[in-house]
C-alpha cells in the first residue's frame, strides 16, 4: 500500500515509517523539518520537505505521491506556543489539514489518519474518572480547539467527498527520540535531565510541593500500533482513544526515570503552570480495541535506557 505520512520526520511520524516500511507499505515523508530531523527519515522512505501551509505545493507533492492512505501527523503541537499564537496554532493545524484533505480529495485517497489529542480535547478529567468517546469535548487551548476543528472537519468531509477517515485520540505520548528541547513531552525532559544530573522539576497541580498533574502516559510503540490498525482499516468506529487509562503523577514519573537512570538528580518543586490541564485520563474502551497496552514501566525502562545511550 502508498502511505503519505506528514510529520514522518518527527518523533511519532517517524515511528510509523520505520512501522509501515516494515509491514511492506510503500512510505512516502512529508516534513518541514521545524521540529522534526532528518535522520529521523528512513532510508527507504521518500522524503519531500515542505509546508502543509503551501497548498500549491502540497497540492503537487501529493499528486506525485499518489497515496492511497495518509497519516497525518504534522501540527503545531505546543498548547503553550498556541496560547502565545492561536492565528499560528489555527494556520498549521486547521489551515493546513483543509490543504492537505483538499489534495487528498483531489487523488481519490482512499483514508486519512488523523493524529488527534485526547490530552487536550476532553479539559479536565474528574477524579476517578476516565474521559469516554461519548463525552462532549471541553477544548482549554487554541491547540485542542484546533484539533477538536480539525475532526469536525473530517466529518464533513467523509459526508461530501466521501473521504473515510479514523481520528486517534493520544494522550501523553513517550518514547526514544522525543525530543527533550522546546515544548517537548516530560518524559524526555525529565529523562535527558537525569542523565545529566539536574533537578527534575514537578510543578504543582493545585500547591507547589503536591505530586504535580495526573496525566496518562501511552508508550510510542502502542500509538504505532495503533495507526497500523487504522491505515488497514482495523478499527470499527471512527474516533479512538489511544492510551493506558491509567492514572500518574508527575512525581511519580520523575521517581520511576530517576531510578531507571540511576541518577543522583535531586527532585525539586514548582509553582503552578497557567494553563496547565490537572488531571487527564482517558478511557481506553471496553473491550479496548487496542488490547494490551505496554506498562509504564516497560516503556520507562525502554526509553530511559534510550536517552542513555544517546545522552
Amino acid at each position: 500500500m502508498r502511505i503519505l505520512i506528514t510529520g514522518g520526520a518527527g518523533f511519532i511520524g517517524s515511528h510509523i515509517a520505520d512501522a509501515c516500511l516494515a509491514a511492506g507499505h510503500e512510505v512516502s515523508i512529508i516534513d518541514d523539518l521545524s521540529t522534526g530531523r532528518r535522520e529521523n527519515v528512513p532510508a527507504d522512505a521518500r522524503f519531500f520537505e515542505g509546508d502543509i501551509r503551501n497548498a500549491q505545493w502540497l497540492a503537487a507533492t501529493v499528486r506525485e505521491c499518489r497515496p492511497e492512505v495518509v497519516s497525518h501527523q504534522a501540527a503545531q503541537t505546543s498548547v503553550a506556543i498556541s496560547a502565545r499564537e492561536p492565528v499560528l496554532d489555527a494556520d498549521i493545524n486547521v489551515l493546513g489539514t483543509l490543504n492537505l484533505l483538499n489534495a487528498c480529495v483531489s487523488q481519490e485517497v482512499s483514508n486519512v489518519v488523523f493524529a488527534s489529542t485526547g490530552g487536550a480535547i476532553y479539559g479536565e478529567v474528574p477524579e476517578g474518572q476516565r474521559a469516554q468517546l461519548d463525552w462532549q469535548p471541553q477544548p482549554l487551548s487554541p491547540y485542542a480547539c484546533s484539533k477538536f476543528a480539525v475532526e469536525g472537519y473530517l466529518g464533513c468531509y467523509r459526508a461530501e467527498h466521501g473521504l473515510a477517515s479514523t481520528v486517534l485520540r493520544y494522550s501523553n505520548v513517550y518514547g526514544p527520540r522525543q525530543d527533550p528541547h522546546g515544548e517537548a513531552g516530560v518524559v524526555a525532559i525529565f529523562s535527558q535531565r537525569a542523565f545529566a544530573g539536574q533537578p527534575l522539576n514537578v510543578y504543582a497541580r493545585v500547591e507547589e510541593g503536591d505530586a504535580g498533574c495526573i496525566r496518562d502516559y501511552v508508550f510510542v510503540d502502542d500509538v504505532v500500533r495503533a495507526n497500523l490498525m487504522a491505515v488497514d482499516g482495523g478499527f470499527d468506529q471512527p474516533v479512538v482513544n489511544v492510551c493506558t487509562g491509567e492514572a500518574s503523577s508527575t512525581l511519580d514519573l520523575a521517581k520511576a526515570i530517576k531510578q531507571h537512570a540511576q541518577s543522583k538528580c535531586e527532585i525539586g518543586f514548582g509553582p503552578r503552570r497557567p494553563g496547565d490541564i490537572e488531571r487527564s485520563v482517558l478511557d481506553p474502551g471496553s473491550p479496548p480495541p487496542l488490547g494490551e497496552t505496554v506498562s509504564l514501566e516497560d516503556g520507562l525502562q525502554q526509553t530511559v535506557a534510550w536517552f542513555g545511550e544517546h545522552s
